[in-house]
Formats: structure tokens, C-alpha cells, sequence
């Protein structure tokens, strides 16, 4: 671990290194340059850029996730509703995706060109499935938040006039779309230990514009299946004819999936960027506490000391108030409740730690865990998540046979990868100066077999199954916003959610005119009321 002053220096160090590569484009070309793949094509640099839309937008963090997703989901307690304006964060999280769908058509309407040029075009292969496990990620990330939206038009621009004003497409039919990209990228992505076709020509590879697995194609096809099985899960009540064959494909196939050490994440230490727009998010809004909802899923009672704590990935999320008591701002709070205040995020806290203000009075975020801008990564898709998606699928008996035994133990192995995720992050962390040692193998077990986390014999297995992935979804608020909204059966605290979109962005009004007004008719109205396809409950 390192100190504070070794912290600001790496800092300096990661600004003049971004400094040195921007005046000295012509080195960092050939440094990057594949024999395989000419640097002329320009789809290199145009995936890496398409690669770094993945991290989170400042405006999403702040406006989406910290003023409203969290207190949606019951993940932590928003204090005071203070910033009203959502729609900064919606138009954040809209201009990232249509901005970064117009880079990835460009780059098919590339790769078409030079498939046409030769003569054994599947040596394209293995970068195609890599830009449709992208687009997929980035697709199903956005429809589930807005619903039915443009994406068969969109991005295309460039091609046509016609396609200025995209239609919105479906959300069931994107899904669709999605799956079936998903599913021709694992089966036509290369992990062959040879790197050629048949005649000898090489695939080509992305090389080191490849920031996410660094040219693993096997690392994509575990991403691929994964997300095949996840949405398949998550759409499986609105067509069961379509998903539960990809669940019973995957599955009984042993397809390659996410697995425990395998997590997919950016990671601003590995991709040379600095994660800033967290900590601004945190320290500029300062309402986010933890609230009473997740605090009684981690603890047994109520000891301001935290003896009560019997999973220790509340160490990781939160910290104590400003007298080091462990305080949970109530979830339901009356108009009684004595507000929190204090700097619990201020960078301050850098030269004195427990310096968080004399009114911070409830539980904060641990600030590391928004502070650190090197080590702790912005989460795509965790193992944890993989195993508890398995253990829904097997309690229920969706696309395979119910299997108590076999659910029961993709839950423990959850909770077990969860815990050792959150806890190696912490303690890898070079400036988490209080990080715990992280449990071994067998005390995650024993976590695992505490009574407040035991699944076997335990009637309630499924609501088990729902908190433990909406827990492992701890910062990736909008994954437990699904959940919840597709399940209704994940921790909360009083009236039933009552919220299943947001709006569309003001931009998509103004620019798109005649199709939003063609969508809003169709939904009836844009409001936050309104549901996307597959939310059934």
C-alpha cells in the first residue's frame, strides 16, 4: 500500500505520460502496430475508442446513479433529494451509446469492405464477434433502462440521409437481434490454437487496442455466453419459446461462462486512465448513506461498534459516521429524521482520514471505494453474478431440470466469489490504508454457512438467491435495477417499486421529432410508469 503523497504522484506521472503520448502520436503508432493488422484500416484505434465508452460517464454517476438509482433499488439511502435534474444523466448515458454506435457502424462498414477484397473473408471472424459482444453489451445495457429505442437506423447516419432520424425499434425485437449476434459471435470467434484458416491466412486481431482482455479470444466467448444466459434469464417470462432453448444450450453444453477470478471490469491501473468521475460524483452530491434496507442484510443487530457485521463486504461498502459508530440512515425516513451532513467524500480525507465533518452522523460509502482512481475497477459482469443467474435457473427448473442440490451450490460458490471479489479489490488497493486481510477458502465458506446466509433446508430460496446477486450488484446500481424490476423479490423497504424506466432525453425530442412522437403514442405516455417488454412481475 502506498501513502498519499505517493498517491498525487502517480497522478502527476499518469497526466505527463498522457501528455507525452498525445505529442508523439507517430511512436505510440508503431509501439501498437500489428503485422496482421495494417494500422492504415484505422479499425484498431476506432475499437480501442469504442472499448473506452464502457466506463461509466461523470453525469450517469452523479445524476443516474447516485440522485436515483440507488435510492430506487435500496442499495443505500438517499438523504435529500437534492438534484432533480435526471435528465443530465439520461442524455449522458444516450449521447455515449449513440456516439459510440456510430464509431462501431463505421467499423462494420470497414471490415464489409475488406471481407469483399478477399478471398477467405472468415479471417475476419474473431474481430466481428469482438465488435457484436461489444455492441451487446452497450445495447442491452441502454434498452433496459429506456425500453424500446433506435438501433436498426441508428449510427448510420454517415450512409444515408435516410437514416438521420432513425425508427425506434423494439426492445423485443433488439433482444432478439442481440442473442442472435451473440450466438453466431461464439460460434465463430477463433480459440484454436492455431491463428489461421484452413489456406493458412491469419486471423486478425485487434491487438493491443484490445483494453478489455487483451486479445482473449476465449476471455469474449466467456463474455458472449454469459450474456446470452443472463438476458435469456432476464426475458424468459415474456418468451420462454425463445430463451429457455439458449438457457438449455449453454448449460447442458458446458459452454464457456464467466468464471470465479474472471470478472469483467476497466480497470484504470491496467488501461493507463484515471477513474475521477466517481469521487466527483460522490463529493459533489454527498447525500448517499448507507441506508437501513442493506444494513440489516449484513448485519445482525444494531451495535454501533459493528459486532453485529457477519458479512464482511460491508467493511468494503461502508464505514463508520464521523464518531466511527455504524449508523444506518433509515430507508424510510420521516420528516423527523435528523439529516446527514458532514464531508464524508471530501478530498481532504486524503491528509486526514477521519476527518468526515462533525454532521456526518449516518454510515458513508467507504471512501476508498470511491476514491481510489488506479485500483478499484468500474464492473461490467462479476462471477458471483454468473453463479447466482445459475442457481435461479436450476431452483426454478428453466431450460434444465429443477436441481435443489445443484442450485444450493451455484449460490454458495456466489456468495464465495463475491465476498473473495470485493475483498482481494480492497486489499489491492495501494491506497485502502484499512483494508481487512482477505478471508481464505474455507472461512468464505464459513460466511456462507452463517444462518442469516444458509440456503440449505431454507424454504425461501429464490428471495436468498434475488439478495445475494442485488448485494453483488453493489456498484453497478442499474444490474439491481433489473433485477428488481424483473423479480420483485429483492430487499426493500416499504411500498413496492414503482418506478420501471426513465425518460427519453430531451435531444431525442428535438432531434428525432416524428419518430419519439410515434413512440410516445405507442407507450401511451413517456413516464417512468411505463414498462419495458420483458418486465412481467
Amino acid at each position: 500500500m502506498r501513502n498519499i503523497s505517493q498517491y498525487l504522484l502517480k497522478t502527476f506521472f499518469i497526466a505527463f505520460f498522457f501528455f507525452g503520448i498525445s505529442s508523439c502520436e507517430k511512436g505510440f503508432e508503431e509501439l501498437n502496430e500489428n503485422p496482421f493488422f495494417p494500422t492504415e484500416t484505422d479499425i484498431g484505434p476506432l475499437f480501442n475508442k469504442a472499448v473506452e465508452s464502457l466506463r461509466l460517464g461523470w453525469n450517469e454517476q452523479f445524476y443516474l446513479h447516485n440522485e436515483s438509482l440507488y435510492g430506487i433499488t435500496q442499495l443505500a439511502a438517499l438523504t435529500a433529494p437534492t438534484f432533480q435534474n435526471i435528465s443530465i444523466g439520461t442524455e449522458d448515458v444516450w449521447s455515449n451509446y449513440y456516439n459510440t454506435l456510430a464509431v462501431i457502424r463505421d467499423i462494420e462498414r470497414r471490415i464489409e469492405e475488406k471481407e469483399a477484397a478477399v478471398p477467405e473473408p472468415e479471417i475476419y471472424n474473431n474481430i466481428k464477434a469482438q465488435l457484436k459482444i461489444l455492441l451487446a453489451y452497450k445495447t442491452f445495457r441502454l434498452t433496459d433502462l429506456f425500453g424500446d429505442m433506435p438501433f436498426s437506423e441508428a449510427g448510420r447516419g454517415f450512409e444515408s440521409l435516410d437514416f438521420i432520424e432513425p425508427k425506434f425499434d423494439s426492445q423485443e425485437e433488439i433482444y432478439k437481434a442481440l442473442l442472435e449476434d451473440l450466438k453466431w459471435a461464439s460460434e465463430n470467434i477463433n480459440i484454436m490454437g492455431s491463428p489461421t484458416t484452413a489456406s493458412g491466412e491469419p486471423y486478425l486481431l485487434f491487438g493491443s487496442f484490445d483494453n478489455l482482455f487483451q486479445d482473449n479470444a476465449f476471455k469474449w466467448l466467456k463474455f458472449a455466453n454469459s450474456m446470452r444466459l443472463k438476458h435469456a434469464l432476464r426475458m424468459v417470462e415474456k418468451d420462454p419459446d425463445f430463451a429457455l432453448p439458449i438457457i438449455t444450450e449453454i448449460l447442458s453444453n458446458e459452454l464457456p461462462i464467466i468464471e470465479d477470478g474472471e470478472e469483467v471490469v476497466m480497470k484504470p491501473s491496467d488501461q493507463f486512465w484515471q477513474r475521477e468521475g466517481c469521487h466527483w460524483s460522490f463529493r459533489e452530491h454527498n447525500k448517499l448513506r448507507m441506508g437501513s434496507n442493506i444494513w440489516r442484510m449484513m448485519s445482525e443487530t444494531d451495535d454501533l461498534n459493528g459486532a453485529g457485521i457477519f458479512d464482511p463486504r460491508a467493511r468494503v461498502f461502508f464505514e463508520g459516521n464521523n464518531s466511527n459508530e455504524w449508523t444506518a440512515f433509515p430507508q424510510l425516513a420521516s420528516a423527523n429524521t435528523p439529516q446527514s451532513g458532514g464531508t464524508p467524500y471530501a478530498a481532504t480525507r486524503d491528509i486526514n482520514h477521519a476527518l468526515k465533518g462533525t454532521n456526518n452522523i449516518y454510515s458513508p460509502f467507504n471512501y476508498y471505494l470511491i476514491r481510489d482512481e488506479y485500483d478499484v475497477p468500474e464492473i461490467l459482469m462479476t462471477a458471483a453474478e454468473i453463479n447466482f443467474i445459475k442457481a435461479e435457473i436450476y431452483a426454478r427448473g428453466l431450460g434444465m431440470p429443477m436441481d435443489v442440490g445443484t442450485s444450493d451450490l451455484e449460490y454458495t460458490l456466489g456468495i464465495v466469489a463475491s465476498i473473495g471479489f470485493w475483498q482481494k479489490m480492497a486489499d489491492q488497493s495501494e491506497i485502502w490504508t484499512n483494508a481487512e486481510t482477505p478471508l481464505t477458502i474455507g472461512e468464505l465458506f464459513g460466511v456462507s454457512n452463517h444462518p442469516e446466509l444458509l440456503i440449505l433446508d431454507n424454504p425461501n430460496k429464490l428471495e436468498l438467491i434475488y439478495a445475494q446477486r442485488w448485494i453483488d450488484a453493489f456498484r453497478q446500481p442499474w444490474e439491481a435495477y433489473s433485477l428488481e424490476r424483473r423479480t420483485g423479490q429483492t430487499p426493500r423497504e416499504g411500498a413496492a417499486l414503482n418506478h420501471f424506466r426513465f425518460t427519453y432525453p430531451q435531444s431525442e425530442r428535438i432531434n428525432n421529432p416524428d419518430n419519439w412522437s410515434e413512440q410516445v403514442a405507442k407507450m401511451g405516455e413517456d413516464s417512468e410508469q411505463v414498462k419495458v417488454w420483458w418486465d412481467s412481475f
